[in-house]
């Protein structure tokens, strides 16, 4: 068996055509309807990009325990347990996250990787050079980030120098040189179409863009009511769509090959992503913030499983933590080095074996915590102050260490499930993303898939609670999480 994985960062499901777009421009993720079964019901878990690749690596919830990190010492990676059974692992990517504090040990679980710099606000070409930064818009993130990136871009002034791109052209590199090869697993991640949408002006033409930059790297938080920001909203809808047709581009390079190749027969494809983005819709931009809407975490997934039917829908509830037992049942892997699991194997589902899960989890760490049967969804927040706790033997965050306020509060506790039964350290949570006593959330989906009615002051919760306390108590959640929701 050979596995790739081509994954996206911030691929919000409903600009694909896949489900139903018809302005965006992406005949290859089109492809993918010819091969692969397309999900209708795949969640992401824990937002955003590290938590999500923690729960990619380990098939456990990261959200109720830890906010961003890193792998830690008592986790347990699928990439490792490939390894040990003898499968070749490789991961190329341009995600500046894996080799900065928050994200430093994911990279290392693989045989081998290959890492390309310069996305976003990657500490990577000298900032104090002399660079113009355009005064930008309004709705537009501003900061040291943004100075870096355009200190990033005097390296990368055409597309074949930007960093998703040499990560596509080593990764068809690496398929090259195994085509020929059994028992391997290559993971193809871009950054792309993360913000900023920096691409090209040959894909931005394609929506009506003009050369000059518009509204193409949207700070979080609330959209102002100050006035109205229809038409300017409107032109980052389209520089967005402008980096999926890029990206595009590049995934049809890696279905080129397989078909050239005749790969489909003995390999597996896996197109996913971590999590989508919010570009007005709900008053909001960006992630972390807002509740967790279906933008953010009704994401799109691709699988194509040789030997079994090829194309097709899934209507089945899955979810980011069935990624690894996944991967261990596609190359014949037994699951028990990997301790007990929140996610499980989708090859039973899609062959009919076995019932797909009811219910799955998402949300953000001390923020929303979220549950879905597929159709209701509903979304809690902290009902009082309870102190929120990380559970770690890695202090660190997206740069940087722990305070020493958290620190000198630590204690040694037994982390349960989520730690495998080691000792891990208990430290009080200091996290922006926290907010107190926001609005709880309820959509049904089946009459309401944009959400925009909300149930939550007409419907009675009751049984929402007690299946919520139920799939908490399933996941090991910590105590304090309970108390915290007022379950």
């Amino acid at each position: 068996m050979r596995t790739v994985m081509v994954m996206f960062d911030t691929l919000t499901r409903k600009y694909l055509p896949n489900y139903g777009n018809e302005q965006v421009y992406a005949p290859n993720f089109q492809r993918l309807a010819e091969k692969c079964t397309t999900f209708n019901n795949f969640y992401a878990g824990s937002l955003p990009c590290m938590p999500a690749r923690r729960e990619l690596h380990t098939g456990k919830y990261n959200f109720l325990h830890r906010g961003w990190g890193p792998l830690e010492p008592f986790d347990r990676s699928v990439m490792e347990v490939l390894k040990t059974n003898g499968i070749y692992t490789h991961l190329v990517t341009d995600h500046s996250h894996y080799w900065e504090d928050g994200g430093c040990t994911y990279h290392n679980r693989y045989d081998t990787w290959e890492g390309f710099r310069g996305q976003e606000g990657d500490r990577y070409v000298p900032h104090d050079i002399d660079v113009t930064v355009p005064e930008g818009h309004p709705l537009n993130k501003k900061g040291i980030s943004v100075t870096q990136h355009y200190c990033n871009r005097t390296r990368q002034t055409v597309q074949e120098e930007m960093p998703s791109v040499k990560t596509f052209a080593a990764g068809l590199e690496f398929l090259e040189n195994h085509a020929q090869k059994d028992n391997w697993f290559v993971q193809i991640e871009a950054f792309d179409p993360h913000e900023p949408f920096y691409v090209p002006q040959k894909f931005r033409a394609m929506y009506g863009l003009p050369e000059n930059e518009t509204l193409y790297w949207p700070r979080y938080g609330s959209v102002p009511e100050d006035r109205d920001y229809h038409d300017d909203l409107e032109l980052c809808h389209k520089e967005y769509a402008a980096l999926i047709s890029m990206c595009d581009e590049s995934l049809g390079r890696v279905l080129d090959f397989m078909d050239e190749h005749d790969m489909w027969k003995d390999t597996a494809l896996i197109v996913n992503t971590d999590h989508g983005f919010l570009l007005g819709e709900h008053e909001y931009l960006g992630k972390n913030f807002p509740p967790c809407y279906d933008e953010l975490v009704h994401t799109p997934f691709f699988l194509h499983v040789p030997g079994t039917a090829e194309g097709g829908q899934c209507d089945a509830l899955c979810s980011t933590v069935d990624i690894a037992p996944t991967l261990l049942d596609l190359f014949g892997c037994d699951k028990e080095p990997m301790g007990e699991l929140d996610g499980k194997s989708i090859l039973p589902v899609i062959k009919g074996e076995e019932a797909p899960k009811d219910h799955v989890l998402f949300g953000l760490h001390g923020h929303y915590t979220c549950w879905t049967d597929g159709r209701m969804v509903y979304m809690k927040n902290a009902a009082n102050d309870t102190q929120v706790y990380e559970y770690t033997m890695m202090p660190t965050n997206i740069r940087g260490y722990f305070s020493a306020e958290q620190l000198k509060h630590a204690e040694v506790v037994n982390g349960g499930r989520v730690t495998n039964g080691l000792p891990c350290m208990k430290m009080p949570m200091s996290n922006y993303y926290v907010q107190l006593k926001a609005e709880d959330h309820l959509y049904d989906l089946s009459v309401d898939p944009e959400e925009t009615n909300d149930l939550i002051g007409t419907a009675d919760v009751m049984e929402l609670n007690r299946k919520l306390h139920e799939a908490l108590v399933d996941a090991d959640a910590p105590e304090e999480e309970f108390r915290r929701l007022g379950l």
